[in-house]
Order: C-alpha cells, then sequence, then structure tokens
C-alpha cells in the first residue's frame, strides 16, 4: 500500500505564499492521478487540486483558480501544491491523496499539514 507523507504547512499572512510537498513510497506513483483536498473545522473536506499522472491535465476548485498551482515530479514521487495569494478562508488541514484508475476514487490519504493563514 503506498504511504503520503504532507509537509509545508504552516503559519503564513495574508497575502502570502506556501508551498506543500506530499512524498509517497512504492514504484508505481507516475501510474496514478493526485489529489489535494482540504478541511476547514466545521466544514466539510473539498477538492483543491488535482492532476494526471504524466501531469499534462489539472483540476483546481474555482475558489483556489490563479491562485493555487499543483505540480509533479515523478522521478521524485513527489506532488506538489504551490499557494499564492492566501486568504484566511484558505486556512485548513491540506491531505493529499491517490487517485489509482482514473475514476476520482481516492484509495490512499496522507496524515495532514496545518494551513493557517492570518489576516
Amino acid at each position: 500500500q503506498v504511504q503520503l507523507v504532507e509537509s509545508g504547512g504552516g503559519l503564513v499572512q495574508a497575502g502570502g505564499s506556501l508551498r506543500l510537498s506530499c512524498a509517497a513510497s512504492g514504484r508505481t506513483f507516475s501510474s496514478y492521478n493526485m489529489g489535494w483536498f482540504r478541511q476547514a473545522p466545521g466544514k466539510e473536506r473539498e477538492i483543491v487540486a488535482a492532476i494526471t499522472w504524466s501531469g499534462s491535465s489539472t483540476y483546481y476548485a474555482n475558489s483556489v483558480k490563479g491562485r493555487f498551482t499543483i505540480a509533479r515530479d515523478n522521478a521524485k514521487n513527489t506532488v506538489y501544491l504551490q499557494m499564492n495569494s492566501l486568504k484566511p478562508e484558505d486556512t485548513a488541514v491540506y491531505y493529499c491523496a491517490r487517485d489509482p484508475d482514473g475514476t476520482q476514487r481516492y484509495d490512499a490519504w496522507g496524515q495532514g499539514t496545518q494551513v493557517t493563514v492570518s489576516s
């Protein structure tokens, strides 16, 4: 079973930037799509961004479009989420997850990393 480990969260002022990383174990990272999700206190988990196995196609939630960028480095088994122009409403625990077959049924999750944006 793949293991996913997020890093890069922290406290940042509104307007600032953070880059999250998600390192995956195993040899098949380059064969599956990946997604970033977030969950704020009292709210449901929501998808933030997703990327295909090759990196050729991406998806963004409307709330982050133009501010966040998802990317991957298959040689390093890592997917990234560059977050710019952060807003207090971006405060949440961010998770990466694996979509093994392109059906958007994510079957492996990291432990999450906290992002807090102060106003």
